[in-house]
């Protein structure tokens, strides 16, 4: 896969980033040298090698949950800048 202007322009759009021409030519050669060492990657031979799932052997040693405070719904709602007798009111952040 060869990386060009029109393909650094969609990735551009997509993670909604503004790129001048400089900033365009560089990332076509950084993506390509990404998709360089990918195909570097992939001459490798693994069908020996098992799937890794973590970096070391340890257990992750978890806690139980337990309730420690409990507030009632009116006692949370006492602090909110804006609200009902039910929610908290905030302000629209999606546009149709």
């Amino acid at each position: 896969m060869t990386i060009d202007k029109e393909t650094v322009e969609k990735v551009a759009h997509l993670a909604r980033l503004e790129l001048n021409e400089t900033e365009k030519q560089e990332m076509i050669k950084d993506m390509s040298k990404i998709l360089d060492f990918m195909a570097k990657l992939n001459e490798l031979d693994t069908s020996g090698v098992e799937p890794l799932v973590y970096m070391t052997g340890d257990v992750n040693v978890l806690r139980e949950d337990v309730v420690k405070q409990q507030i009632t719904h009116e006692e949370a709602l006492q602090n909110a800048p804006k609200h009902d007798e039910d929610y908290f009111l905030v302000a629209k952040v999606i546009e149709k």
